[in-house]
């Protein structure tokens, strides 16, 4: 049995009348999750600028690493920051938060990831944490192939980026026909993001036709159980994203902006940003045709969890 999955990304607008398209792998149909990162949203190269009013999130952390361009960040908490290539923007969201986000350049790409907080952290107050030096640069890994750390750690190289469970984040490039082998943690899940070009992604037990091709915007996953990543890439360089972490063992709700875990959660959490009660607080200086965005109508029937760890049949 292959422990290799092939995710492809769904087109999403993001940001209302002019949105901005995204490619978001995670959530997915056949997957909710990759150790506890439970959203991945990959953007650009674009010019059509990223506008996102004043929306809640609860449950989760964000994380925005950007390639090309700046973003500025306004939270609830009176934060506004603004974000650029190799600097780590963190909202830790808790019970209850706000933001809106930006584009402040001609052209945009990036991806933004969301954690999803453990049982024991969820409630926890909000927070904020900006990293102008959290990407490690590491030494050529393999001829050819340099990877910057933005979250946990890897290949013996640490962020400091704050995490409620075990984490990995990292931007790998590869110059053209690189064959990368990664050492990474076996107990942990891991998924590979293509920003551009393609990659051959195999673990170590693998045979040569198990081994999966990714293409730009594609996830690729693998299983707990693995010491060795081998990333190989095509006649041209490539640019992607290894997330990983220890199996989130625990079942999640999420929906719309929310993680929770009760369908009565997310009522709550819904109505209350509604009702403007101010748990999720008022995003100052953001300035939009639209002051916040509303909540969209909840489904007629039940939410039902989504599967934290994947239990073998």
């Amino acid at each position: 049995m292959t422990s290799l999955e092939r995710l492809e990304a769904r087109e999403v607008p993001l940001g209302g009348l002019r949105a901005i398209f995204v490619q978001r792998t995670l959530p997915h149909r056949d997957r909710t999750l990759v150790g506890a990162w439970c959203f991945a949203d990959h953007f650009g190269p674009s010019t059509t600028p990223m506008d996102v009013p004043p929306h809640p999130h609860c449950g989760l952390q964000t994380v925005t690493w950007l390639f090309e361009g700046e973003v500025e960040h306004r939270d609830s908490a009176g934060n506004t920051q603004i974000v650029r290539p190799g600097e780590v923007n963190l909202m830790t969201a808790g019970n209850g938060i706000s933001h809106s986000e930006v584009s402040r350049a001609e052209s945009l790409r990036g991806v933004q990831l969301w954690v999803a907080q453990p049982d024991a952290s969820r409630e926890a107050d909000n927070g904020f944490d900006h990293f102008v030096t959290a990407a490690t640069e590491l030494p050529v890994l393999a001829g050819g192939a340099t990877a910057r750390v933005f979250v946990g750690s890897l290949c013996g190289a640490s962020s400091p980026v704050r995490t409620f469970s075990p984490l990995v984040a990292a931007e790998l490039q590869l110059d053209p026909r690189t064959v990368l082998d990664l050492e990474v943690d076996p107990d942990f899940e891991h998924g590979v993001i293509v920003d551009d070009g393609e990659v051959t992604l195999a673990p170590g037990d693998a045979s040569e036709d198990e081994a999966l091709l990714l293409e730009r915007t594609e996830l690729g996953v693998v299983e707990t159980g693995q010491t060795l990543l081998r990333l190989t890439s095509g006649d041209d360089s490539a640019r992607v994203i290894l997330i990983g972490g220890t199996p989130l063992d625990e079942d999640i709700m999420m929906w719309w902006s929310f993680v929770a875990r009760t369908h009565e959660e997310i009522v709550a959490a819904r109505d209350e940003w509604q009702a403007d009660t101010g748990r999720f607080g008022t995003v100052e200086g953001y300035v939009g045709e639209v002051a916040r965005i509303p909540a969209p109508d909840l489904p007629a029937v039940r939410l039902k969890p989504r599967k934290g760890r994947r239990r073998s049949a």
